[in-house]
């Protein structure tokens, strides 16, 4: 790629988009090449920001909700129509590959038209009326948010923040990953292009810019996505200023097998849900439980399938799933699989290398399979986070419904069974905020559905009225008679 051709990403403040202080963003499956300069904000980019969503609140914020839902419809026209042409730039930042990208514009579509239908009918007051008083219970927007993205979906989940703060009236201010910053921050500028200056801004850079916007004593409110130890962080940021927080985290997943799964049909489905995003998704199958009688047979037939995958950068259409993201993720993740390899455990590597020349240019990993392992190792505890996923031998329901619960996370899990009724009992004594029967993967998701975790996967909860609510106070009024 030449340098003519690499897109100037600038911050989105009011309207102007300043592109001082560049930086690179490198491709993680080819690290020799720049796919984009983006800028690196400051303290001072963020006050800035700030306060042009604070200047715009008022007139957003009396902007009727039909004209609101009429602009957030077109937005994700827009949305939709950028996908073919920005995916590839996504995945030449992230790592995925393209129907991965593809899929994330999609679905940001479908959350922003979805908030947008049900908006009006949210927004109504909820009245009473009787020989004493009048009362009206009445959803008001908070003011600023302020929202922080993570890398691995950014479109999805920049909407999953997006379409409820600016359907309920709010105004935005956005912080991309550093890992991920361009091919949304191209798409956002196409949605401002279509709102009033103000109510939707972005500003790039590192951690000190999220505490700078979370911080931000004209913030009212923060969504964030990402990870625990940084979740903390943001608490911290936010506890000076009282503000209202939604924080969805990561998982270490459950998948239970019962002994009456059909092998073949579960595998069809599962694995959709371990290796996706070379297994950087915060909800996706992070350890898999199988009845001990059922387990040999289990082991073998998955390890058969995963041995088909090819691993390669995500615009080889070849690719079953591209590089993991960064180096500090690809880090953690080999320093877990040299952990696993010296333990008691059999770490099976699978797969092929699409290009090997290539291979040490990009943070590539082939897929990994943990046989023979207890639920207790670091493999079964920790988030993987990388295409890497253990199998685990149980005996009986009370002893895996115990393990799937013995965990600090508590984001998706899934039920795997011929019974439906007997999956469905199951399902209700685990401790997750998402538990799926049958299917475990972005197939798995329905926006009626409310999404986020317990414990340490963490706080309130996104999708539907559930998303629509933690962006609206309840404004009380009582008028005597």
């Amino acid at each position: 790629m030449t340098t003519q051709t690499v897109p100037q990403v600038g911050h989105l403040i009011g309207g102007e988009t300043p592109a001082d202080n560049l930086r690179d963003v490198h491709d993680p499956g080819r690290l020799d090449e720049v796919v984009a300069q983006v800028a690196v904000g400051t303290a001072e980019d963020v006050d800035r920001a700030v306060r042009a969503a604070h200047a715009a609140f008022p007139g957003w914020r009396d902007t009727p909700a039909a004209e609101r839902v009429q602009k957030l419809l077109a937005a994700a026209d827009l949305l939709a129509g950028s996908g073919e042409e920005l995916a590839p730039l996504l995945v030449r930042e992230h790592g995925g590959v393209l129907w991965e990208a593809q899929t994330d514009f999609a679905l940001g579509t479908g959350v922003l038209q979805h908030t947008s239908s049900l908006v009006e009918d949210f927004l109504r007051p909820v009245e009473f009326d009787d020989e004493q008083s009048f009362i009206s219970v009445e959803k008001v927007p908070r003011g600023v948010a302020a929202a922080i993205v993570p890398w691995n979906m950014p479109v999805v989940l920049t909407m999953m923040k997006l379409a409820p703060a600016l359907a309920t009236g709010n105004t935005l201010v956005l912080k991309p990953s550093p890992f991920a910053p361009a091919a949304l921050t191209l798409a956002l500028q196409k949605i401002a292009a279509q709102l009033p200056s103000g109510v939707l801004n972005v500003v790039h850079g590192e951690g000190d810019v999220g505490a700078a916007l979370c911080s931000h004593p004209l913030v009212r409110k923060v969504g964030f996505t990402g990870g625990t130890a940084t979740a903390q962080k943001v608490i911290e940021a936010t506890s000076g200023t009282i503000k209202n927080v939604t924080l969805e985290l990561g998982g270490n997943d459950p998948a239970i097998v019962l002994d009456d799964a059909d092998i073949d049909a579960t595998l069809e489905r599962m694995l959709k849900g371990v290796y996706t995003r070379t297994g950087q998704i915060c909800f996706a199958v992070k350890r898999i439980y199988v009845p001990r009688g059922l387990y040999a047979r289990f082991a073998d037939a998955f390890c058969d399938r995963v041995n088909e995958y090819a691993v390669g950068h995500g615009l080889d259409p070849q690719a079953s799933f591209g590089p993991l993201n960064n180096e500090a993720q690809f880090k953690k993740v080999t320093d877990l699989l040299d952990r696993t390899r010296n333990s008691s455990a059999q770490l099976i590597q699978l797969g092929r290398k699409l290009d090997p020349s290539s291979w040490d240019n990009g943070y590539y990993v082939l897929p990994h399979v943990v046989r023979d392992v207890e639920h207790t190792a670091p493999v079964s505890c920790e988030e993987q986070f990388g295409p890497i996923v253990p199998l685990i031998a149980y005996d009986d329901e009370e002893q895996v419904i115990g393990w799937a619960n013995d965990s600090d996370y508590g984001l998706g899990s899934s039920v795997w069974t011929s019974d439906p009724d007997r999956g469905l009992s199951l399902a209700r004594r685990i401790e997750a905020g998402s538990t799926f029967i049958n299917t475990h993967s972005f197939e798995s998701l329905d926006l009626r559905m409310p999404f986020g975790g317990i414990k340490s996967s963490g706080i309130g909860r996104e999708f539907g009225t559930a998303g629509l609510n933690a962006y609206v106070e309840e404004h009380s009024i009582r008028r005597l008679k």
